[in-house]
């Protein structure tokens, strides 16, 4: 039985001049799956021996098999790049010389042409390899222990919930997501992201913060604060006052965390507000 997108062990049958025929094991020759020589690695097989071959469909829907190795096989899930974006779907580089079509109904988001994305791969309803961004249900509970509380994770967002909160699939692999209130940045499927694991679910998944420590973010704030009055003659118009909104289209920032920084630019006189916004002290001469 043929493993249809994945590996399979096949017995050389005979050769041609276009490349090598392997047995199907149906007792019908014309089932023989060609292995064109282009698609040939390392030295060419004899009559008799037995490869291993990844299986998939060539331009004309035949099967067709290669010795090279695909980034993934059926049934699995890889970040692939997206090498064109049509009016019935987009296609994906999966490492061989036919990319995959990801169909309009399984894009579950815009796709961008050059840019990666967490993507599962299955055989569709006319038998040929297809690629979906619904990906959520395949992703792999993680071991008990493999993470735990404050340690530093990395991975790729493979949605964004209506309400904001991101799902991120950890080393590309485990489930996680990041709440709305975590971040105060411009976030899409496909960007990376890390952070800090702030709790583990119930079900597995991977509660975390790309927020740094307040310390942390206290001290690099005022640091783009500072840099920012003194690149725009000594005046912001943002202060204490201005709404959250503004502050994290502008900062990246949470109101509290603006103001606290704010509030230490203060206490070292370094900047004073008004009514206006905020201004950089100058220095007495």
């Amino acid at each position: 039985m043929i493993k249809f997108g994945d590996y399979n062990e096949l017995k050389v049958a005979r050769e041609a001049s276009f490349g090598l025929y392997l047995d199907k094991e149906t007792g019908n020759t014309s089932d023989d799956i060609l292995l064109p020589t282009g698609s040939i690695v390392g030295e060419t097989p004899k009559v008799g021996e037995t490869v291993t071959v990844f299986i998939y469909r060539d331009s004309k829907d035949r099967l067709i098999a290669t010795m090279k190795k695909p980034i993934v096989t059926v049934d699995n899930t890889a970040v692939l790049s997206v090498t064109s974006v049509t009016n019935f779907g987009a296609f994906v580089n999966f490492g061989l010389e036919r990319d995959i079509l990801v169909p309009q109904r399984e894009m579950k988001f815009p796709l961008e042409t050059g840019k990666e994305y967490l993507f599962f791969i299955y055989e569709d309803k006319t038998g040929r390899l297809a690629a979906s961004t619904e990906v959520g249900r395949y992703l792999e509970t993680p071991e008990e222990d493999l993470y735990k509380v404050g340690d530093t994770v990395s991975g790729i967002i493979y949605n964004k919930q209506t309400n904001g909160t991101l799902e991120v699939a950890i080393d590309d692999v485990y489930p996680g997501i990041i709440l709305v209130n975590e971040y105060f940045f411009n976030a899409n499927p496909g960007d990376r992201i890390s952070g800090t694991v702030k709790k583990i679910l119930e079900d597995g998944r991977i509660s975390f913060t790309p927020r740094k420590k307040m310390i942390e973010a206290k001290e690099e704030l005022s640091d783009t604060i500072l840099r920012y009055l003194e690149d725009h003659d000594g005046f912001m118009p943002y202060n204490d006052k201005s709404t959250p909104d503004e502050i994290k289209k502008k900062w990246n920032s949470s109101k509290n965390y603006f103001k606290i920084a704010l509030g230490n630019l203060m206490k070292k006189g370094l900047i004073r507000q008004d009514e206006k916004g905020t201004h950089l002290v100058k220095e007495e001469k």
